[in-house]
């Protein structure tokens, strides 16, 4: 298996309905996520996908949620904003745009801090 990833930043708030603690509140994270695509096979130019098309799919997915408040765009609006969450909107999403018979995007990773990340992934 082949596997390459990208990645792009974007800032956006959030609060979490029915959290009980600080993060009930609006509050903000300057949000990292990274995308990997993967294929069994290369194409003809040996490779699995090109970095500058996964770059734009990224990016229009980013594009919906910079600079948000999270908890107003759909799905958002009625699903929790969680790191999880999050995750698996860009992998579903993303996967629309890519994938096809032989490219597959694999997973994706969302940190909302530094130390936290949080992963979405189908076996």
């Amino acid at each position: 298996m082949h596997e390459v990833f990208k990645e792009k930043f974007f800032s956006g708030a959030h609060r979490l309905r029915g959290y009980e603690g600080k993060c009930e509140s609006l509050h903000g994270h300057n949000w990292k996520v990274r995308v990997f695509a993967g294929s069994e096979t290369l194409d003809s130019l040996g490779m699995v996908i090109d970095f500058k098309k996964l770059k734009k799919c990224l990016a229009d997915v980013v594009e919906r949620l910079d600079h948000k408040d999270l908890n107003a765009v759909p799905p958002f609006d009625e699903l929790n904003p969680s790191a999880e969450n999050i995750a698996r909107y860009f992998y579903d999403e993303l996967g629309r745009q890519i994938n096809d018979d032989r490219v597959r995007v694999i997973r994706v990773m969302v940190w909302e801090s530094e130390g936290s990340c949080a992963t979405y992934y189908e076996s």
